[in-house]
This record gives C-alpha cells, structure tokens and sequence, in this order.
C-alpha cells in the first residue's frame, strides 16, 4: 500500500476567500509543494495522476464530528468540475451530495460540536471519459452508529 500526500485541515467554522474559483485556477497544472498546503493541491495532485498515469486514484477525507468532512469533500468535487471544464459543472458537487437526503434525515443527530452530525460514512466514486471530464458520480452510504438512528 503506497500512502500519498496527507493534508491536515482545520475546519474554521466561517467562509474563508481561499476556496473561489481564483484559487482553484491558481492551484490547476500546478506542482505539489509548488504553492501552499491545500485541499486543491491535493485534488489537483490526484487529477494529475489519474491522467498521467491511467489510474484510479483515492483522496481519503477523515475527522471528527464538525471537522469539516462534508464542506472538505465539496470543495474537492467543485476543484474537479471546474478544473476537468466538465459540462456538468453546474454544481456538481451540490447533484452528488443531495443524492443522500433520505438517509441524512433519518441518521443525523446533535453531538456537542455539530447540531447536523451525520451518522454515516461516504464512499464518493466519481467517474471521468477519456478526455477527463466528469461523466458521473455514485454514492455510497455506510451505517457507523446504530445506536443513534
């Protein structure tokens, strides 16, 4: 198992100007370590690899409740849409993560740093045409606390 790039983000719970689409282009083509630590030299990093070399890649996105894993993986799939000039970059990221609603609602539950918790884990597989170029996405849940349901 070959592990890559790990990235440690803090979630400050406010809109920060880092993640426009000004910054997504500054952070396209370019080189890891070329400019700052960020979620899209990370996705850029990927999209890098999946193109040059043919291959799959996995960006794993962890934390505790309220880290920022959901905003986290949004601000990855916006970074993909945008960069691959996918036709269905209108949002994508809002389309893959609405797939969900029905077991957001019946899972979610407050704990003491997020009042919208989920209960569950995501597995995202987003699938790109030869050109690489978003073509689809597929979401998968999985139940981590029973208990809470």
């Amino acid at each position: 198992v070959v592990v890559g790039i790990i990235l440690v983000a803090i979630n400050p719970y406010k809109e920060l100007p880092i993640y426009g689409d000004a910054i997504i282009h500054a952070y396209s083509g370019q080189n890891m370590g070329d400019m700052d630590p960020h979620i899209f030299a990370v996705a850029e990093e990927a999209y890098k690899q999946m193109a040059r070399n043919n291959k799959n890649q996995s960006i794993i996105v962890s934390g505790e409740s309220g880290a920022g894993k959901t905003v986290s993986a949004r601000y990855t799939m916006r970074y993909f849409a945008t960069v691959s000039k996918s036709s269905s970059n209108a949002h994508v990221e809002d389309k893959v993560l609405a797939s969900n609603p029905i077991t957001e609602a019946v899972g979610n539950a407050k704990t003491t740093r997020n009042d919208n918790s989920s209960r569950f884990g995501k597995y995202t597989e987003i699938s790109f045409d030869q050109s690489y170029q978003i073509i689809g996405a597929n979401m998968r849940t999985y139940l981590l606390e029973k208990s809470r349901v």
